[in-house]
């Protein structure tokens, strides 16, 4: 009777012992022998405790994660002989074409490439129908013939392919399939009581592949060189149906404009200046605050165009801008600058010698650094969090007694007539020629 041996007893070990364990005389192994316990073994089969007892076997099956694949051929190989046939079965095909390449050249030791296209829960009901993929790879005609006939009566589905044949394809049926199910589960969908037949479908896909191993999951999706193009093309075209479903103008009467500022800030000097020049005559503007909220507007179907600083000639990358650029795919539609000046401000009611704090954006003290330095330096220059980020908002907040008399804020000197605030000084920025640009961003 031929000696097999098979390395891995974990659920895909037991369930390849399943089907091999009443025709050979089978030797298991694995590293954590606790894996025996409580499993019933027949007659024909014993275990090992040490690798050498493992290659008194004619045949060694490797049922090890993938990850593992070459760590455990590497420190075997030197039990390896010329008349040994090894076996992988690992779910993707080029990787152990690769190692046992590496670790046989110039060796006798014949070498096979399978994937058993099922495990535990696909085969519970038995395993007729069920895929086999072969490929001869590194195995005599006579070799290939037993294990290809073997595998025939035992009613498997056997496919003949390469093992680049197979990761192509399998990067697009099974490494999608169990990409879906778990990010059905990372979704958190879940039964309930109207679940349709598509729904329960779904459940089922999401509960098999979450039941393997989150090890499997991982080295499925790494070891196939070819499933980082199934994830390009699945974003692209989650993207292209998320957008196909968004009206193509949020109004049909105007074109939606969402801005980084508020009302009275760069952000509206740099937008109508864009509008007047290019137009579209019909428009409304959202005052969003924050590059961040306008991408996010932009990506949810909330604005038609958004506007964002992205640059000052002294302050340099607008952070904020460049930050919200990283979470979004947008299409730039225009980049254009405008000249900047900058003004201190102060409440109606309150007095320069109260004032401690200046509020505003981190760009405006960037290009205000050496005059506020030399002018006010006693004045401890702060940002607000999230929208109040915006310096107009601040002057809003500085208008409605939200922000105590000892903030001043600073910008431009219009949000004074729009805030009934006090300019206390016009034209602080440290250059006279201070310009930033703004990009026009559009859905792609």
């Amino acid at each position: 009777m031929l000696k097999i041996s098979i390395v891995g007893f974990g659920r895909f070990g037991k369930t390849l012992y399943r089907l091999i364990k009443d025709d050979f005389a089978i030797m298991l192994y694995d590293t954590n022998q606790k894996v025996f316990t409580h499993t019933e073994l027949a007659k024909n089969t014993v275990t090992a405790k040490d690798l050498s007892a493992v290659y008194k076997s004619d045949v060694v099956f490797f049922a090890v994660p993938i990850s593992a694949f070459e760590q455990v051929i590497n420190s075997h190989k030197k039990y390896f002989r010329d008349n040994h046939v090894l076996i992988d079965v690992l779910s993707v095909k080029q990787h152990p074409a690769k190692i046992f390449h590496k670790y046989l050249k110039d060796s006798k030791t014949q070498a096979l490439l399978t994937h058993p296209m099922f495990g535990p829960d696909s085969s519970k009901d038995g395993f007729k129908g069920l895929p086999m993929i072969l490929d001869k790879y590194k195995t005599n005609d006579s070799t290939y013939g037993f294990w290809k006939e073997y595998f025939e009566s035992k009613k498997l589905r056997v496919i003949e392919m390469t093992a680049r044949q197979h990761d192509e394809i399998a990067a697009n049926t099974q490494g999608l399939t169990h990409f879906i199910g778990r990010l059905l589960d990372t979704y958190g969908f879940q039964s309930s009581s109207i679940d349709s037949l598509g729904t329960k479908k779904l459940l089922e896909v999401k509960d098999q592949t979450c039941n393997d191993t989150w090890q499997l999951f991982n080295d499925l999706q790494q070891y196939n060189q070819h499933t980082k193009r199934m994830h390009l093309k699945l974003g692209i075209a989650y993207d292209k149906l998320y957008n196909k479903l968004l009206p193509k103008q949020v109004s049909v009467d105007y074109i939606t404009f969402g801005i980084q500022g508020g009302k009275g800030s760069f952000n509206e000097e740099a937008i109508r200046y864009f509008l007047k020049r290019t137009g579209p005559s019909k428009y409304k503007i959202k005052y969003l605050y924050t590059s961040g909220n306008v991408l996010r507007a932009l990506h949810e179907g909330k604005i038609d165009r958004g506007q964002f600083a992205i640059h000052n000639s002294v302050g340099g990358i607008v952070e904020e801008s460049i930050k919200a650029m990283a979470m979004y795919k947008f299409k730039i539609v225009e980049q254009f600058a405008i000249k900047i000046s900058h003004a201190l401000m102060i409440r109606s009611d309150a007095d320069i010698n109260e004032v401690t704090n200046i509020m505003s954006h981190p760009q405006v003290f960037a290009q205000c650094k050496k005059s506020l330095s030399e002018k006010y330096p006693n004045f401890k220059p702060v940002s607000g969090k999230g929208k109040l980020i915006d310096h107009a908002l601040v002057a809003k907040y500085l208008s409605e007694k939200k922000l105590d008399k000892n903030i001043a804020t600073m910008g431009s000197k219009v949000l004074a007539q729009i805030y009934d605030l006090k300019i206390i000084e016009d034209n602080l920025q440290d250059a006279k020629e201070n310009y930033t640009s703004f990009l026009i961003v559009e859905r792609i």
